[in-house]
């Protein structure tokens, strides 16, 4: 995390280790904002509860996210969810997408990977996150 600049002091760096049937990767980029980081763990926890409708393709077939942020490289949304079990799509784009499609120019969120989930699992995640960033107030 960068410091002195009340703007560069949010962002956070966010990593991850991408594993899928078609390939293996990581990122590491400063992707989201603390603010918006916080707004990750409530939306885990609104899906866990319920509380947030399933997300279907625009009228052009385009995947569109229902969480997304400012830096376009990580989104969410809801496949479907039912009695506390269901599906997350995780959309990842730019920095996050595989690197075989990062000079590809591909529209964005298009690239996804669906996690099946219950509520329990989503609640752990939610704390686990908030725990994280507990680290990391507002500045």
């Amino acid at each position: 995390m960068a410091s002195g600049d009340r703007w560069d002091d949010n962002w956070l760096v966010i990593g991850a280790e991408v594993t899928t049937p078609a390939a293996n990767w990581s990122f590491t980029d400063s992707c989201l904002l603390v603010d918006e980081a916080r707004e990750l763990s409530a939306w885990l926890r609104a899906v866990a509860y319920g509380r947030r409708p399933d997300t279907k393709p625009d009228p052009e077939g385009h995947l569109v996210p229902d969480l997304s942020f400012l830096e376009p490289v990580l989104a969410f949304s809801q496949v479907w969810w039912h009695d506390g079990t269901g599906v997350l799509r995780v959309h990842l784009s730019l920095e996050a997408a595989p690197p075989r499609r990062q000079n590809e120019n591909p529209d964005l969120y298009q690239y996804v990977i669906d996690v099946e989930t219950d509520q329990a699992e989503l609640m752990r995640a939610a704390e686990e996150w908030d725990q994280r960033l507990a680290r990391f107030p507002l500045r």
